[in-house]
């Protein structure tokens, strides 16, 4: 069976009715919902509408603060902390990303500590809309314990992701998203749900041997990047997004799907660069045009295409996703259909049609 095709700007809409009647101000609703489409616009299917779900799951166990609002604690220089009061992951970091980009225009650079969070999406969304304005952005954030140290079996930090956007002109912009894991813990999550095995180098089981069964993979520990080097990414993302921010750290940030008691309480960093302190845009964004399509001139092994920059993959995709529609897995539309149901609305009205 071909899977489901639905209209992007329909799922939004039907995520944020689900939001707002789960007890959401309109507003948030609407960014949460923005912020999971657009990691399944993407293809990253892991950070996408299959989570909407859970975090419906940890509004009614009150675990999401929806009153409050991300606050400020200190703005200096070019810096500043804010405490996301728990609020959704993809308000606090918006808020955070806002804060960012006034004062790397302020100062040409500006570095946003966040603690006090929950998770927040994929860091794609943030970097496209500083992109969009002409900006570099780094963003970086812990995770739930899910990794293990090089050498060790049981699971310290988080995937950690993190993720670079960089204005270009005519040419793709460079947007690299990623973990520093092998695998994000979501595409693991999502295998297991979908009951398909996983690559064998992604994970090792409880007592430290490989797997390519995802649920022996979720009770054990994921596998970091290139051994030793992304077991060091890790921990310098877990050092800057929770020791400095004063969120918390390693097994300490709880889990999205298996803590009951507790705030997630994860932290993020933005880094935000105005290039126009450098050069001017324009001369930015053709030297960006350049430098790619010297890369992409590159010969290319046997069977190779062409050349990709990060980023030129997901774009791609969801282009065709805006016209074409996005395809939702099955075990996906029938947790949706099921959430939709209880909180009034009809997954349906967001069927592709053509």
């Amino acid at each position: 069976m071909n899977p489901t095709r639905f209209h992007w700007q329909g799922l939004e809409q039907v995520a944020a009715q689900v939001l707002s009647c789960a007890g959401a101000r309109r507003e948030d609703a609407q960014l949460v919902a923005q912020s999971l489409v657009h990691a399944d616009l993407r293809g990253v299917e892991s950070h996408g509408l299959s989570r909407l779900p859970i975090y419906v799951k940890r509004i009614e166990a009150g675990l999401i603060e929806l009153s409050l609002r991300p606050a400020l604690i200190v703005r200096q220089g070019a810096t500043a902390l804010i405490d996301g009061k728990n609020q959704f992951g993809a308000v606090v970091g918006v808020a955070a990303l806002d804060e960012a980009k006034q004062l790397a225009r302020q100062n040409g650079i500006g570095f946003v500590g966040v603690r006090h969070s929950n998770h927040f999406g994929s860091c794609s969304y943030y970097a496209e809309q500083a992109v969009a304005e002409g900006l570099i952005l780094l963003v970086l954030s812990n995770a739930p314990a899910s990794m293990a140290p090089t050498g060790g079996i049981e699971p310290f930090f988080g995937t950690n992701p993190i993720a670079v956007g960089i204005p270009a002109g005519e040419e793709t912009p460079f947007l690299l998203d990623m973990a520093t894991s092998v695998a994000a813990r979501g595409k693991i999550a999502l295998a297991a749900k979908q009951g398909t095995p996983i690559p064998g180098d992604w994970a090792i089981d409880a007592d430290g041997l490989p797997t390519r069964d995802p649920t022996k993979a979720l009770l054990g520990s994921l596998l970091p990047i290139g051994g030793a080097k992304g077991y060091g990414l890790a921990m310098f993302i877990d050092i800057f997004c929770g020791l400095l921010t004063g969120a918390a750290v390693g097994p300490g940030v709880k889990s999205l799907y298996d803590n009951w008691q507790h705030p997630q309480d994860i932290g993020h960093v933005f880094l935000c660069i105005d290039v126009q302190r450098f050069l001017p845009l324009e001369t930015f964004r053709k030297s960006m045009d350049e430098y790619i399509r010297q890369i992409k001139s590159v010969p290319t092994a046997s069977g190779v295409a062409e050349i990709l920059i990060p980023g030129e993959i997901e774009q791609r995709t969801m282009t065709a996703r805006k016209k074409d529609g996005i395809p939702l897995p099955q075990t996906v539309v029938e947790e949706l259909t099921k959430l939709c149901s209880a909180y009034g609305t009809d997954l349906s009205q967001a069927v592709c049609t053509e």
